[in-house]
């Protein structure tokens, strides 16, 4: 089966690492997110619902589904579903001080602020209580149901943890009550390879959001886990 990976123009440069690893397990060809051809599957990594669904319209099944990318890349959307969920988050439209500014859509914590003073809600951001543990969370890397991997991320000079914004990063032992919180999550959402990250407040998990076209940086240089190789053999056998 031939299939296409795609990634936008910008990102593509970025992840050349992760494109030569799709490429070495899988037949695929890198295109990027205006190509409209066909294929025998498709693995989005553009962050973009709509460039998945215009594919599984045709048939063609998509690694992460559109539903997941619509939800992950909307906070406000993905917060909101977390509480009615009954799994635990900051507050969110909160109007105290300081507060937590995040652009809706972003990613690797570059539209992540924190105010100190209010101001009116912006459209295109969600405003948030911040946790008392800040510089601090936990990514967990995902394929369909099953953990494959946990580590610690720490920023003592910024209240943003992001690997790539400077942070350290250290591999965690998941206990049994974080274990059934991440297991619950993943009931609740149809996903192939994503990462759920966690924050701490009074020293409990507290979810902070699902990255939807997950890295693997901080896996590769922190385990011997080769978690790209694991997420094509879990395409191919759904394919099959």
């Amino acid at each position: 089966m031939s299939g296409i990976l795609i990634y936008t123009k910008e990102e593509a440069k970025r992840n050349q690492f992760t494109i030569d690893k799709f490429k070495e397990y899988l037949n695929v060809k890198l295109v990027h997110e205006d190509y409209k051809g066909n294929a025998d599957f498709v693995i989005n990594r553009t962050n973009d619902f709509k460039t998945g669904k215009y594919f599984e319209e045709k048939g063609i099944r998509v690694f992460n589904p559109s539903s997941l990318s619509q939800l992950a890349n909307d906070k406000q959307k993905c917060y909101e579903f977390m509480q009615k969920n009954g799994i635990p988050i900051m507050p969110i439209n909160y109007e105290g001080i300081p507060v937590i500014k995040k652009k809706i859509n972003g990613h690797g914590g570059t539209e992540v602020f924190m105010l100190q003073k209010k101001e009116t809600f912006e459209n295109g951001y969600v405003y948030q209580k911040p946790c008392d543990t800040l510089g601090k969370d936990l990514r967990v890397w995902v394929i369909g149901n099953k953990i494959i991997a946990s580590i610690l991320r720490t920023n003592d000079a910024d209240f943003r943890s992001n690997f790539c914004l400077g942070g350290n990063a250290e591999l965690y032992n998941l206990n049994e009550k974080e274990t059934i919180l991440i297991k619950r999550i993943i009931s609740l959402i149809k996903s192939d390879y994503i990462g759920i990250d966690f924050i701490f407040n009074n020293g409990e998990f507290v979810f902070n959001e699902i990255e939807d076209t997950v890295g693997a940086r901080m896996v590769y240089s922190k385990t011997d886990i080769d978690i790209i190789k694991m997420y094509c053999d879990y395409i191919k056998q759904i394919l099959n």
